[in-house]
């Protein structure tokens, strides 16, 4: 029998909550956005540096728990130099998964953030995981 504690905590969400990808400033961003979660006391900033149809740079900032942190690094380092479109999709499709239901199946395309799969177990975690979708949906700029 699986152990869902252990599910939602995969070594690639510790490893990323403890060292943090593309995590700090951003000079010269073009587009930020900041959302919190006050239930927990999540926050997260995402700054994107966008050229044209594609996001040239990204990096955020964010305190709160391991899942929030980890999500943040994962999606910025899977947006930076990534067409809109494509980042778009991604941070929408992740953002449906972490709230679909358990044993759904795991699209390929996620990669290492498939991670987040244990999620779907605990309601009150996959608040803590979408967040930094919701500040890179807010920061990001709408196609022409």
């Amino acid at each position: 029998m699986s152990d869902p504690v252990r599910e939602l905590y995969q070594a690639i969400i510790v490893d990323h909550s403890r060292a943090p990808r593309r995590r700090g400033p951003l000079p010269g961003a073009t587009h930020e956005a900041t959302v919190d979660n006050p239930l927990c006391g999540d926050r997260v900033t995402f700054r994107l540096i966008v050229d044209g149809d594609r996001v040239r740079d990204a990096a955020f900032e964010a305190q709160g728990c391991a899942l929030s942190l980890a999500a943040a690094s994962l999606l910025a380092e899977r947006v930076a130099g990534a067409p809109i479109a494509e980042a778009r999709a991604l941070i929408a499709r992740f953002a449906a998964f972490v709230r679909e239901a358990p044993g759904a199946p795991i699209p390929e395309q996620l990669g290492d953030l498939s991670a987040f799969a244990g999620v779907r177990e605990f309601r009150s975690r996959q608040a803590c995981a979408a967040l930094p979708a919701v500040a890179f949906e807010r920061a990001v700029p709408p196609l022409p």
